[in-house]
């Protein structure tokens, strides 16, 4: 006997149109979003709990909804952005079937409170099956609008079942809370745990693309960025975004597509992109894409699902070809190196003790002490080179010596030659050792202003950088700014003009008043030296300033004034004619680039505050450490014109005289494990790991 048809109640047929609409807490979310996107929001807040099972609220500050239609908001079809059917072919808005608050009513508990700009107060209803329960009532609101949707599926057991994993169900939403905040960068979203203060997603308001990726995908995918735009007149397309250079892989990919503000699913498109990047990255790997993409609304179907997850758009296969192009192209322009990066911030020490080998120390069975092959450290920092008995003699320059030919002032930097000349380690660099680390010095140091420049120097010490610099072993030269160094089983990139001033600085602290003397075999004018420095762009003068002659009288005679201090306590002598008689001796066997003495001087004058006791010798230490720093030249010679002496010449100052003085003299600061000063570029356990898969 056949079935007999009926007409389901309409209780029935909106509670299966729901469940179609709304799929699980996150697809009420993306409903509720894009009314808040719709209403002009500038702040979207959401809150759930327990997944969006129990409870979901989201709050904006957009147009909010009128009192005379709070009693239809919730019945479907209901809708003020489409009047007839031909709309569809101009929608410029994400809504327009008004079922979304409609199906969340028909399986959960909805209360709305709204505010217009031209309300005086909030009007508050609650809704059930799409219906409301009583009447609309006045209340206490900001402008915008709070949907509350408690208990959902509380009517629909079956689908309350498959949604028990809560994490699961709160992982969709950050996922599609992220994708909108990204989208809509101007916009500021917020979602967090109902009781927890803190946020999981929080992006600010009148923030850009880029920053939003920063902070939710982190700055990994950030840094790697790239801006991808293609426009085509006949396709009636417009595409934009942000793609990951080849630089970048995860292993599952993440790939946002709006199209026409949308967010939509396209795997035709996501195949096509997945084509393009798998020439550049490892098999398995995926890139991070952004995609928007404008498409003429005569030219796409909105109406084709539900969820509004697809859409079906004219020249679908063109369209694809055409991104897939501008994709690649992307990728050809920035495919010309590779960058690798590292974490540039130094771990701290592990707790447990390690050998010289690098390995933890175990006790137990010869097998638990066994030393393997990617642990084992090959050098020995406290081996000399042979090399360091042949260096290239550092005879002075045709206006300088390399210290006072008279000796009126001897050149106690050499007190620590005997340490510069081994490689052996510095004692332990307390202050009672401070006599061990600068034996010698003839003048001692009583200022309390000195004291605490010293104190502070040794507050600010990084244990774990101290230790490699102290046990390192020189590997070699990249150029004046960059050295290579090896620390039991790891490769380091070390910023030289970073490390050689903090070097310096400290000597100048530790040796206050007892340098030796780098003695000018000319006396050169402080004023004619300030007219040149003035010259130069790094002093940035300009016709504001005032005349450059009269700016370099003002520094020669400042200069005259301050010559008494500065030779006592910085051996640094200007005679009473304004002209430059000596420099003091840092380091035995190192001088300074000659051609940054104007610069020098000029700096000494203006960025000194000379008014304050501890200020002035702190900036003057500074001072002086930035010109004895290893840096680039203030005119740079070509390579050309550099002849092999030379560069073997500051090569060996670099290892000979630089990296000893750093090994048994600097304290590293705490700063220098975050400025990349030390850059981890290889470790001997990670390539074995790589060798192991070829």
């Amino acid at each position: 006997m056949a079935a007999t048809i009926r007409r389901l109640e309409e209780a029935v047929v909106n509670r299966i149109a729901a469940g179609e609409v709304i799929q699980r807490p996150a697809n009420a979310i993306k409903e509720m979003i894009e009314n808040c996107l719709d209403a002009q929001s500038s702040s979207i807040h959401v809150t759930v709990k327990d997944g969006g099972l129990k409870l979901i609220q989201i709050q904006d500050n957009g147009t909010g909804i009128q009192k005379k239609d709070m009693e239809i908001v919730c019945e479907r079809f209901t809708t003020s952005k489409l009047a007839k059917f031909e709309d569809l072919n101009n929608i410029n808005t994400y809504g327009f079937r008004g079922e979304a608050l409609a199906s969340i009513s028909h399986v959960a508990h909805v209360t709305i409170m709204s505010r217009t700009k031209d309300s005086k107060c909030a009007y508050k209803g609650c809704y059930n099956d799409g219906k409301l329960k009583e009447s609309v009532k006045p209340c206490a609101g900001n402008l915008g609008t709070i949907i509350s949707a408690e208990d959902l599926f509380y009517n629909v057991p079956t689908r309350r079942r498959t949604l028990k994993n809560v994490a699961d169900e709160y992982s969709r939403i950050v996922d599609v809370v992220s994708r909108y905040a990204v989208h809509n960068s101007t916009v500021g979203f917020s979602l967090k745990k109902h009781g927890n203060p803190a946020a999981d997603v929080k992006t600010p308001m009148s923030s850009n693309t880029v920053d939003n990726i920063r902070i939710i995908y982190g700055p990994s995918i950030a840094k790697e960025l790239l801006a991808v735009k293609d426009e085509d007149p006949r396709l009636g397309m417009t595409l934009s975004g942000h793609i990951t250079n080849a630089n970048y892989s995860m292993k599952k990919g993440i790939f946002l597509l709006f199209i026409n503000e949308r967010l939509v699913e396209c795997t035709q498109l996501h195949k096509a992109l997945d084509s393009v990047y798998s020439t550049y990255l490892p098999k398995g790997c995926s890139p991070f894409l952004y995609l928007s993409l404008k498409i003429a609304p005569h030219n796409i179907d909105v109406n084709v699902h539900p969820t509004k997850y697809e859409v079906h758009f004219l020249h679908q296969e063109q369209v694809i070809e055409r991104i897939q192009k501008a994709v690649e192209q992307c990728l050809l322009g920035c495919n010309s190196s590779r960058t690798f990066y590292t974490q540039t911030l130094i771990a701290l020490p592990k707790s447990s003790q390690t050998n010289t080998s690098g390995q933890k120390e175990t006790s137990g069975t010869e097998e638990e002490a066994r030393t393997y092959g990617y642990n084992m450290v090959r050098t020995d920092y406290s081996e000399g080179k042979l090399d360091q008995y042949l260096q290239v003699q550092t005879q002075p320059s045709a206006s300088t010596s390399a210290a006072d030919k008279e000796n009126t002032v001897p050149a106690t930097a050499s007190a620590t030659d005997d340490r510069l000349a081994t490689g052996t380690p510095a004692p332990k660099r307390q202050r009672k050792d401070m006599e061990e680390r600068f034996p010698g010095n003839r003048y001692k140091v009583t200022l309390s202003s000195v004291l605490q420049l010293q104190r502070q120097s040794e507050k600010a010490v990084h244990e774990k950088l101290r230790e490699i610099i102290r046990e390192h072993t020189f590997v070699g030269c990249v150029n004046k700014s960059f050295s290579l160094i090896q620390h039991q089983t790891k490769l380091y990139l070390i910023n030289n003009k970073n490390l050689t001033q903090e070097l310096f600085y400290q000597i100048m602290l530790y040796q206050f008043g007892n340098f030796g003397m780098l003695k000018l075999s000319e006396k050169t004018s402080i004023q004619e030296l300030a007219l040149l420095a003035l010259d130069l762009p790094e002093c940035g003068w300009t016709p504001e300033d005032g005349d450059k002659v009269d700016i370099a009288k003002y520094a020669c005679q400042f200069l005259i004034s301050k010559a008494e201090m500065l030779l006592e306590y910085f051996s640094i002598e200007i005679d009473k004619d304004g002209n430059l008689c000596s420099l003091p001796l840092l380091l035995e066997g190192y001088i300074p680039e000659l051609e940054r003495i104007p610069l020098y001087l000029v700096r000494l004058v203006t960025e000194v505050e000379w008014d304050e006791e501890q200020r002035c010798f702190h900036d003057i230490c500074k001072e002086t450490s930035l010109f004895y720093a290893l840096q680039k030249e203030i005119l740079p010679v070509p390579s050309s014109q550099q002849s092999d002496e030379e560069e073997l010449k500051w090569k060996n100052i670099t290892e000979h005289v630089i990296c000893p003085a750093m090994r048994t003299t600097l304290l590293p600061s705490l700063q220098r494990a975050e400025d990349a000063t030390f850059l981890e570029i290889a470790n001997l356990p990670n390539l074995y790991k790589v060798f192991e898969r070829c």
